[in-house]
């Protein structure tokens, strides 16, 4: 059971176990506000999270991400953005490791984002997808 406080829902905490998993969550939440203050050093990862993004499945592939990326010990930001200009490709996702350009992917379904961890962001070997670069990156747009 939970209960609504402050317009939030908050789940009992009925255990260590319980209160252990909550603090987990608060410390990760930190942790990546702390990250932000210096994301050139960190893989970043921006979703395309427009309308057309979000109704080709961008919100499941950002959590899929944020979740996949903390359980692999990975430090990354990965946050959303608005429309790449991609839509036909939805959803697109650009990656951009420490010291290296931005790569753009399309169609990224959960089994291609673990493709790009594993083998790009673990290995630095590109994966299939890649959207051809017609644009400086999405922050000069």
């Amino acid at each position: 059971m939970s209960k609504i406080f402050g317009g939030i829902k908050m789940a009992k905490i009925k255990s260590l176990a319980d209160l252990k998993k909550k603090q987990d969550e608060v410390r990760s939440k930190l942790n990546l506000r702390d990250k932000a203050d210096n994301p050139e050093s960190l893989v970043q990862i921006k979703v395309a999270m427009a309308t057309c993004g979000i109704a080709s499945g961008a919100k499941e592939i950002m959590e899929f991400f944020v979740n996949e990326l903390g359980k692999r010990n990975i430090d990354a930001v990965v946050t959303q953005t608005g429309c790449m200009g991609y839509c036909y490709a939805e959803p697109t996702i650009e990656v951009q490791l420490p010291g290296q350009e931005p790569v753009v992917y399309g169609y990224v379904d959960s089994k291609k984002a673990d493709k790009i961890i594993e083998l790009y962001i673990k290995k630095g070997e590109l994966v299939d997808g890649i959207i051809p670069q017609n644009y400086e990156t999405i922050d000069n747009k």
